[in-house]
């Protein structure tokens, strides 16, 4: 050993290379300095994460709707996070949402076409192809002008799906909701007895469906080796479609105006395509409007003043010796306002993590400009927490809404439920008249009696409506 090696410290040799690693983050940190002094924009607070190209990936899948809310309060309202190789930029003050959805420069098909080629098989150039005929016609054939033709198929099906519980029982309230509305909300939407809901192959397919629905999320950014289960739901979904389209394509003479949502699409879209897209229209007709039935009933359920205020309104509207087949004919629905602010209240609470766009063109927010090729999301779910806008925001509150407004379907300024721009929700409006259906027939038919609090969102769900953490079990009764 030389008398060099001797005189140095054996530390100082890592001391070394954490002094390298020092300089390496000084030197790109100063390049993005001198780049953004050179274009004279400012860009959003980054944070980075520990892990080369993982960067905050870890953390943020551990807790997403957690993580968004904590780095709000770290580096304010609009911030980007380095995920998985990816820029994803966040916005949470509900005053920059207007700007996100009707901005130009933001793309909402390709911020969510890797990830419907992912859950569905549908190729990147089938769903350029298709995306914007489906969503208009699913626009149209579930405006608000063609409802009161399909609120009388919901009122006949909810409720031949209600005859079929005992007088009285006790079960977990979202199992008990999503097997009360799948069933109703195919036959509506795909045709009467189209889909298998009568047998063994019903159950399967019930069975298969909430899977999918369960780690939908998953798919959509994990292998599908990874998630067996999943791939094997899937798989047995497509097949049944696939002899659903069969039959449909041979058999179906009807009318553009006879024909269901599932019918014409088809008539939209190639028969190669046409499985697959059918999947993602049966996962949208149900991943929502179920969930949300679900929190408006345990919100209502859980606040005995609100529970006794809704059955009132109900008992008030609609006679106690009425069939349930002349609701349609006798009594507006939209006229029980109350029961529509206990829904609209639980969707301003239980609305989506995130809403997805990509950015074709820089994006100037505020005092930030977003770069090109990232990915932003505007973060509807704490939007709607936002005490400026909405007072003791975590409070539930149906007394916040105008029922004047309510009946119109007119909504506050910072009250985004269905999203907005070209790509709103399509079936916002069937999705409304469907819950607000069924609390009222369920509700005229059971008394309930709670055994536990109110659940905690499921915090891992971060598109869509949030399932609950546990379960929450009631005991139904028949009102006599």
């Amino acid at each position: 050993m030389d008398a060099y090696e001797q005189a140095v410290p054996e530390y100082t040799w890592t001391n070394l290379i954490l002094l390298g690693v020092f300089i390496s983050i000084a030197v790109v940190y100063t390049r993005k300095l001198i780049k953004n002094q050179a274009t004279g924009l400012k860009y959003p607070p980054v944070y980075e994460g520990w892990l080369p190209w993982i960067g905050c990936a870890m953390e943020f899948g551990k807790q997403p709707l957690e993580f968004i809310h904590k780095k709000q309060q770290d580096l304010g309202p609009v911030f980007t996070c380095k995920i998985a190789g990816e820029n994803m930029t966040f916005l949470t003050d509900p005053q920059d949402l207007h700007a996100f959805f009707q901005s130009p420069c933001l793309d909402f098909q390709k911020a969510v076409q890797t990830s419907v080629q992912n859950v569905a098989s549908i190729s990147k150039e089938s769903f350029f192809k298709y995306h914007s005929n489906i969503h208009d016609l699913v626009k149209g054939k579930l405006a608000s002008s063609q409802l009161a033709a399909m609120s009388d198929k919901l009122y006949t099906e909810f409720k031949e799906q209600l005859d079929t519980l005992p007088s009285q029982g006790t079960e977990d309230l979202n199992k008990l909701v999503r097997y009360l509305m799948y069933k109703p909300t195919l036959n509506c939407l795909f045709g009467r007895n189209s889909l298998p809901v009568n047998n063994e192959v019903n159950k399967n397919c019930f069975e298969h469906f909430v899977k999918f629905d369960d780690q939908f999320e998953y798919g959509a950014k994990l292998p599908a080796f990874l998630l067996k289960a999943w791939s094997s739901s899937r798989e047995y979904l497509l097949k049944i479609f696939c002899s659903l389209v069969n039959d449909k394509k041979e058999s179906s003479h009807q009318t553009n105006n006879d024909k269901t949502l599932f019918e014409s699409l088809l008539d939209t879209i190639d028969d190669q395509s046409s499985p697959n897209f059918c999947l993602l229209l049966m996962w949208a007709s149900l991943a929502n409007a179920i969930p949300m039935t679900f929190w408006t009933l345990a919100y209502i359920l859980t606040h005995e003043d609100v529970y006794k205020k809704v059955c009132d309104e109900i008992n008030n509207t609609i006679p106690d010796n009425i069939l349930y087949i002349l609701i349609v004919f006798n009594i507006d629905i939209n006229k029980m306002v109350y029961i529509k602010s206990c829904i609209l209240e639980t969707i301003r609470l239980r609305s989506p993590g995130v809403i997805p766009r990509y950015v074709v063109q820089p994006f100037q927010i505020g005092k930030y400009t977003v770069p090109v090729g990232h990915r932003i999301f505007a973060s509807v779910f704490w939007a709607h927490r936002n005490p400026d806008c909405f007072q003791d925001p975590n409070r539930f509150n149906p007394e916040r809404w105008d029922t004047k407004d309510i009946e119109r379907n007119v909504f506050p300024k910072y009250f985004f439920p269905f999203g907005g721009g070209r790509y709103q929700c399509p079936g916002r409006w069937f999705g409304l008249m469907e819950i607000q259906i069924f609390l009222v027939m369920f509700l005229k038919k059971f008394k309930f009696e709670v055994f536990d609090s109110l659940p905690k969102p499921s915090y891992l769900h971060i598109v869509g409506t949030q399932q609950p953490a546990t379960s929450f079990s009631v005991q139904y009764q028949h009102v006599s």
